[in-house]
């Protein structure tokens, strides 16, 4: 019956035979059915669509949010997958991002994460805290990308963990090994040992990646303590490239136990609607990027460039063993001039590469 009506619901008007009229008056009840959920299927499409504010709009939208990070006493950071892709990271629920492509049954190739670079927005947002506008980040992201912009560690709350970080939940307090490639190659959900194991006690090493169905505990480098006093201190709260479709279910960082008016202003930066956005003082529909550069403008602050000389990671790292060092396959970071070699792979994608480490070139 469900089929029937809605091939007839699918007819103009006009174009329906007194059979068919009679159908749908009978199974009144089943038409307004099928309306509701066309109105539903209508209503998640538009969402999940990409808005761009116009040139004119998107510079007047930073005006304001320029005057809110100028005049913010405590202003913090929430930032997700959207400020890495023009990194090549995808994203998650963008049109071509990964867990759309999944819905629509099609494959996902795993992304070569140790080649991103920070990206424009990290750098800006390690400028803005340099330059005390910006007192805290609370990241999503997994890519560390953050920590190699040089953005201070006390500062940075990552949430779902860093792919450059395993550490030793067997010492205490808990030791942390920033390695130079992605330690995720043999974790998964409820599965977090590295193979690699602990120079002071001996034990496994484990990831600090937080998968979907998990929750994260460690102190480092998800640091909850800092994000969750960073949410109590704010007065503004600026979203960068999430779809806070998994922030919003961290209570702690909104303050809504408070009244309205006593609540962080918020400000979204985000192409797709957020849950959030009936909740923002302001929506600024643009890429992250173009955005901030604006917004650097309008403070008169220039953007650093990334260098990879000067990555905190090789200064943070700690050096394989002479018996480790077949324990990695993933491609190992290394500084200008110096060889690059090994396969892609890592946490963000499905494909897990099997090919060893090349030796190099004596």
């Amino acid at each position: 019956m469900f089929r029937l009506v809605g091939r007839v619901l699918k007819k103009p008007e006009a174009e329906r035979s007194e059979e068919e009229a009679a159908v749908l008056l009978l199974h009144r009840e089943t038409v307004e059915e099928l309306c509701k959920r066309q109105v539903r299927r209508n209503v998640l499409k538009r969402k999940q669509e990409e808005v761009f504010d116009d040139a004119d709009e998107l510079k007047s939208k930073v005006r304001q949010l320029a005057v809110a990070v100028k005049q913010a006493k405590h202003l913090v950071v929430y930032t997700g997958a959207g400020i890495s892709t023009a990194a090549s990271i995808p994203d998650y629920r963008g049109p071509n991002g990964v867990w759309t492509q999944l819905q629509k049954g099609r494959t996902v190739s795993s992304s070569d994460l140790s080649k991103a670079e920070p990206t424009l927005t990290h750098m800006c947002i390690k400028m803005l805290h340099k330059e005390k506008l910006v007192k805290h980040v609370v990241s999503q992201n997994c890519d560390g990308l953050h920590l190699r912009s040089d953005l201070p560690r006390h500062a940075l709350s990552e949430l779902h963990g860093n792919m450059f970080i395993e550490v030793c939940t067997s010492c205490s307090s808990v030791r942390e090994y920033v390695r130079l490639f992605d330690v995720t190659e043999r974790t998964s959900l409820h599965r977090h040992g590295t193979g690699r194991r602990c120079s002071h006690c001996g034990s496994e090493l484990r990831d600090t990646i937080v998968h979907f169905g998990e929750r994260g505990t460690l102190e480092q480098p998800l640091n909850w303590k800092g994000a969750a006093e960073a949410a109590r201190m704010a007065d503004v709260i600026l979203c960068l490239g999430s779809s806070l479709k998994v922030l919003k279910k961290y209570a702690c960082l909104w303050c809504m136990n408070r009244p309205v008016n006593k609540r962080p202003k918020l400000y979204i930066v985000n192409l797709q609607w957020t849950p959030k956005d009936d909740l923002a003082v302001l929506k600024i529909n643009g890429k992250c990027d173009d955005v901030m550069r604006l917004l650097m403008e309008e403070l008169n602050i220039q953007i650093p460039l990334y260098n990879r000389a000067e990555d905190p990671i090789f200064r943070l790292a700690t050096p394989l063993r002479p018996e480790e060092v077949d324990s990695c396959t993933r491609e190992v970071i290394a500084p200008p001039n110096e060889q690059e070699d090994g396969s892609p792979g890592g946490w963000f994608g499905r494909g897990y590469g099997k090919g060893r480490k090349k030796k190099k070139a004596a």
